[in-house]
């Protein structure tokens, strides 16, 4: 083909067919035989039908299972059984699917996802404790706390939005549901309102609140600005400071 042109892809595969034709029709004298015999003889016999499905790159990779009974991969976060903490796994993923095998034998798998940042979870993998927070969103926990009084929902508003995930601020949100039981309505709106003027941010601070009786003691005055009573040149005012 050295001294030959085309002046197409097609009329190139058409003379490298050609030419590939006639090699392996060609006798080899080391083995009195072409290549299109040893083929026909000896590998066609041995060969098995293609799988139904396609290969697909994998990619492995040793991972551990966090206290929330999650792994990372690729930044986001995917359940395990939680029973396995501690324990060596592994991640087959591909680009459709993830998988986590522990010992060899398949724990978990799921559609891969792309949402950095987010999380995909099987509720079986929770302890029992955990599983009957996933039956709750935050706006049902905020529909429930306005229930119970303004100051209690503006509490559990503030727990889920300094939350880094408002997941993570549920359990003390429904711990506050189980105070109401035990103290009433009334007894934790007033304990929530006097844990948003001191700055808490806990369910324990709320629950503090309530066995020492202090929800039941009136808010502290707010502070008086300097703006009448004593007028003088020196006195400026809180405004000055703004």
């Amino acid at each position: 083909m050295r001294n030959e042109k085309f002046e197409s892809m097609g009329a190139l595969n058409a003379r490298l067919s050609e030419l590939t034709a006639d090699l392996n029709g060609r006798m080899m004298r080391a083995y009195k035989a072409s290549r299109r015999e040893l083929f026909e003889r000896l590998d066609r016999p041995a060969l098995a039908p293609l799988p139904a499905q396609p290969f697909e790159l994998a990619m492995w990779r040793k991972v551990g299972l966090n206290i929330d009974y999650h792994v990372e991969f690729d930044h986001h976060l995917y359940s395990a059984p939680y029973t396995l903490l501690h324990e060596e796994l592994w991640v087959r993923v591909t680009a459709s699917t993830v998988e986590i095998l522990h010992g060899g034998t398949r724990v978990a798998s799921y559609v891969r996802s792309y949402v950095h940042g987010g999380r995909t979870t099987t509720i079986e993998h929770m302890p029992s404790t955990h599983r009957a927070h996933a039956e709750w969103t935050p706006s049902r926990i905020l529909s429930w706390a306005e229930k119970v009084g303004p100051k209690t929902r503006a509490f559990c508003e503030v727990i889920l939005r300094e939350r880094h995930h408002p997941e993570w601020g549920f359990r003390s949100c429904l711990g506050l549901f189980r105070l109401a039981k035990k103290y009433g309505d009334a007894r934790v709106e007033a304990a929530c309102a006097r844990a948003l003027y001191a700055g808490a941010r806990s369910y324990r601070s709320v629950k503090t609140i309530l066995q020492h009786g202090l929800d039941a003691q009136p808010l502290p005055a707010p502070e008086k600005q300097a703006t009448g009573g004593v007028v003088h040149g020196n006195v400026r005012g809180r405004g000055y400071y703004q």
